[in-house]
């Protein structure tokens, strides 16, 4: 069952311009001069980007530590998502790290270029399995290539577990390495087959999807009106024909990590901006001590009342992605402050809350009597850890709890630093002129594209994630795997509708009323086009957000077709978007979105399952083959990531810090081998 309100938005940005240049199979370091280079490495289908973090070293000196500790509170959790992504990562990284660093050949010769590649893929998507597509790694280097080379290390070298021998390491892995048949996907969606058993992720070990949901259904009440996020700090097991929960805590699974992560905090906490913060940082490091998941709702009520803290942090087991059934959680974390000339913007949207939601085309009986508590802004992330790292967010919308929500609100921000990356490094890449119907098109996008995108985060994140409501007795979960897609169909479409509303300009969030077609022609491209660019041939969609997009756009074409409102339409051979009717297209979205609600409200999972398997799955095989042609001409990729940059305090004579610098000199592979111990 999934969590409603799925809230980090991985908005691909690629297909609306932030793409990439030439893809090169070996990378090399790229110097930092005295101009700021945003692009770091770039391997198979990633470019690896660096961002700034303007305006730290105007912050004061307690502001700085206490981003410094929480910083390096984000860095023991990575290893946490390694495995929960699949049980066999933390064993192949450890090895794959160990033949990098001890290789002594000719790197840029015979197979070595083809085993970096993958290394780097692993690292990049915490793992074997596509950080995006779910699909399992294929390597290109040989099998003969591989055994060289571990047979070439010593046992010291190896990651052997207690009483595993080589021959026993290699037994269980070259099959997971290998064999496209093991393991083929972290997390499967498709309809009809049990997603527990298909998916290769470790939330799970011995239980079918009937056991799973029979076992959380058990422990809910519909009756409860502030129900615990079951199972989201967990991993459940079989053992001795009992299902066992395996609690993620001090003294638990992941307990050597979660030690540093608390001891961090610690730090933390004796920095704090002020008691409300502190009482925050202390009660997760009560939840992170106890694994109570009632403590994790009384430190998310917390977190979402410090609204005074221009430092803030999200840091634990929040999103549910990578469980098909949306119970389980990943380990992230996300440091940042306040951008506070930007926040104007944010703070304008939520200020007018209830008049969006009272304005809204929904049924009035999903509709908040009385917004409460949104609160949004503007921020500078400083670091990313986990499931956030490399691939980020650029909008953040929590908690996920539906009770919480409602009755104390919800926060919502912006990451202007991560999109101003995405922009610096897309220039000049002849993306929009490929792909774009005309210089109109592109013109507009050019004056307005940005902002109107940031403003469609804005909305999403600050207000389309909390609108609407639950009908009483409806559980946040009923529409199981589907809940993730529509829950992201109802904040993009809520942000659309009103990003074309004559309210926008009057806020003076949008400069005029044409500004916001920019938008509504990147989204219609992007769901019925460009994003296909993230597809292999023969493959249907899988992953959520792709999912939303596609539906949404197939949707409102296929409705608005009689009239052409929007246009497949073909010039030299190509196929082009062609919107004829921006008004209509803003009512269809609004009608889409009502039924988005309704669905949602009365969890109407048949309803969803209808909507997602008919708009959002399949793919045209012919337009399908054409947008790949025409995107590899361009030789871009379409996936990006970042490096952290580095903080390091200044220290006194007698050990006191009394500055912390950021450096952004850090290169990728050295960056995850620095993260792993290892300096090479």
């Amino acid at each position: 069952m999934k969590t409603k309100h799925l809230s980090l938005l991985f908005v691909p940005l690629l297909l609306m311009g932030h793409a990439f240049a030439a893809n090169k199979r070996i990378q090399k370091k790229i110097p930092m001069n005295t101009k700021f280079n945003y692009v770091v490495d770039q391997f198979a289908d990633v470019q690896v980007l660096r961002y700034k973090v303007p305006g730290f070293e105007s912050l004061t000196l307690p502001q700085k530590k206490l981003i410094y500790y929480l910083s390096k509170a984000a860095e023991p959790g990575r290893d946490i998502l390694f495995d929960q992504n699949c049980k066999y990562n933390l064993q192949i990284k450890s090895l794959l790290e160990a033949i990098y660093v001890n290789y002594h050949g000719d790197r840029l010769a015979d197979e070595f270029p083809k085993f970096a590649t993958y290394f780097k893929r692993v690292l990049f998507s915490n793992g074997i399995h596509h950080h995006y597509g779910m699909e399992k790694f294929q390597p290109e280097f040989s099998l003969g290539f591989f055994l060289q080379q571990v047979n070439s290390l010593p046992d010291s070298a190896l990651p052997l577990a207690k009483g595993q021998t080589k021959e026993d390491l290699l037994q269980a892995l070259i099959p997971v390495i290998f064999d496209p048949s093991v393991e083929p996907k972290r997390v499967n969606q498709a309809d009809g087959e049990d997603l527990i058993l298909t998916s290769a992720n470790n939330y799970y070990e011995g239980v079918t999807q009937h056991e799973v949901e029979a076992f959380y259904n058990a422990k809910r009440n519909p009756a409860d009106l502030t129900p615990l996020s079951y199972g989201l700090n967990s991993r459940l097991v079989k053992k001795d024909g009992k299902l066992v929960e395996e609690i993620y805590k001090v003294g638990g699974k992941y307990s050597a990590q979660i030690e540093k992560i608390v001891s961090w905090l610690e730090k933390a906490e004796t920095v704090a901006e002020n008691e409300k913060q502190k009482t925050v940082i202390r009660t997760l490091i009560d939840f992170y001590r106890t694994g109570d998941l009632k403590t994790f709702d009384d430190y998310s009520i917390k977190w979402v009342h410090d609204t005074d803290s221009r430092i803030d942090f999200v840091n634990g087991f929040i999103e549910t992605y990578g469980d098909p059934l949306g119970m389980k959680a990943s380990w992230e974390s996300i440091v940042n402050f306040k951008n506070i000339e930007a926040t104007k913007r944010t703070q304008t949207i939520s200020a007018n809350a209830q008049w969006f939601e009272d304005n809204s085309p929904v049924d009035k009986r999903f509709k908040k009597p009385q917004v409460k508590g949104v609160t949004a802004k503007v921020i500078t992330v400083s670091m990313l850890g986990g499931d956030c790292y490399p691939a980020t967010p650029i909008g953040i919308n929590l908690p996920n709890a539906n009770w919480i929500r409602q009755v104390h609100g919800s926060k919502s921000v912006t990451i202007e630093n991560i999109t101003d990356a995405y922009f610096q490094a897309s220039q000049g890449n002849g993306f929009n002129e490929e792909f774009m119907y005309s210089k109109d098109e592109i013109s507009c996008k050019e004056k307005y594209g940005e902002l109107a995108d940031n403003l469609h985060t804005d909305l999403h994140e600050c207000l389309g994630h909390g609108s609407g409501q639950l009908l009483p007795g409806v559980s946040q979960d009923a529409l199981k795997a589907y809940g993730a897609t529509v829950e992201e169909a109802r904040a993009d479409l809520f942000g659309l509708y009103y990003t074309a509303d004559k309210k926008i300009v009057e806020l003076g969030l949008l400069p005029n009323k044409d500004a916001y077609k920019a938008e509504y022609y990147q989204f219609m491209m992007n769901g019925l086009m460009t994003q296909l660019t993230r597809i292999k041939p023969g493959n249907s969609i899988e992953e959520a957000h792709m999912r939303n997009r596609q539906m949404i756009a197939r949707w409102v074409y296929e409705k608005g077709e009689a009239d052409k409102v929007v246009e497949l339409v073909k010039r030299d051979g190509k196929t082009f978007v062609k919107i004829n009717d921006y008004d209509a297209l803003q009512a269809l979205f609004g009608k889409l979105l009502a039924e988005i609600q309704r669905v949602k409200s009365e969890g109407d999972y048949y309803a969803a399952k209808n909507l997602v398997e008919n708009y959002g799955v399949q793919v045209d095989p012919v337009l399908h083959a054409e947008v790949l042609a025409r995107y590899e001409k361009l030789h871009l990729a379409p996936y990006k990531g970042f490096v952290n940059p580095v903080y390091a305090p200044v220290l006194n004579e007698k050990g006191n810090i009394v500055d912390v610098k950021v450096d952004y000199t850090e290169g990728f592979l050295q960056q995850q081998l620095r993260y792993d111990g290892i300096r090479k």
